[in-house]
């Protein structure tokens, strides 16, 4: 099994990239959901609510992102002068973010059609991996991400489920970070842990899907598929799950496109 598609999501919720190589961190791959858009009350904003969320597209580099839509761009720095700092809620969970100027909110507030503010996570503020499925309780961090730093999907299971549903979709709506060829449908549920070139992974919980796999990712319009197809054969105690949720064991490893995916230990 190989690695045939390596993504990040350096702003939660809005376009995703693609990479040929990333560097594994703590809290998930190298700029991957270190940004969202929070509104008044300072909560996290999605697809969910705002699925033209998805036409915002983003390049990222080490001194900040770029991001454009319909021919409208802006650089955002990571030069904050406005020094401001608040606690943001994601799910529940309160944590410290950076604040950007105002003309840096009203452009993305323009680009989603909702008032908004842009929040970074500092390298400071560690919000911490529900303990149930950590591997170290109380230390494993997440970014923005959901719940956890990494997603893996299978490209069998991607096929098994078109094969169910009168019109095909593509892996982008459901957002992972690593897609794998070579391996059975579904047969990730089985791993334990495994190794994507030299980092090794743990494999702590079946990721339950939302909305947001009904959002065209291309148009920003939500419909019923693929979510009431997998509901159907996906369903357990309520979750409609599809892929896996990961945590590193080591950071500091660079995964590329083609690496070698290994099962070290099956469920």
């Amino acid at each position: 099994m190989h690695l045939s598609e390596l993504n990040i999501y350096p702003v939660k919720s809005l376009a995703g990239i693609r990479l040929d190589s990333a560097l594994v961190e703590d809290r998930g791959l190298q700029f991957d959901r270190r940004w969202m858009l929070v509104d008044a009350d300072r909560k996290f904003i999605t697809q969910r609510e705002v699925p033209k969320m998805a036409l915002v597209n983003i390049a990222v580099d080490e001194s900040g992102l770029d991001a454009s839509v319909n021919g409208d761009k802006i650089r955002v720095t990571d030069d904050l002068t406005s020094g401001e700092t608040a606690i943001v809620d994601i799910w529940g969970a309160l944590v410290e973010g950076a604040f950007y100027p105002k003309d840096v909110d009203e452009w993305f507030s323009d680009a989603i059609g909702s008032d908004c503010r842009l929040v970074l996570m500092p390298d400071t503020t560690k919000r911490m991996i529900n303990p149930e499925f950590a591997v170290r309780k109380f230390q494993d961090t997440v970014s923005f991400a959901d719940g956890y730093p990494f997603l893996i999907i299978g490209e069998g299971s991607l096929n098994d489920l078109n094969s169910r549903l009168e019109v095909p979709v593509p892996m982008n709506r459901f957002r992972p970070n690593f897609v794998v060829s070579g391996s059975e449908p579904f047969e990730e549920d089985t791993w334990k842990r495994i190794r994507i070139g030299s980092t090794e992974f743990h494999i702590v919980k079946p990721c339950a899907r939302c909305v947001i796999t009904t959002v065209d990712q291309s148009l920003g319009e939500k419909g019923k598929e693929p979510l009431k197809t997998l509901s159907s054969y996906r369903n357990e105690n309520g979750n409609v799950l599809f892929g896996q949720n990961l945590i590193a064991e080591t950071t500091g490893g660079t995964i590329r496109m083609g690496d070698e995916v290994e099962v070290i230990e099956s469920k």
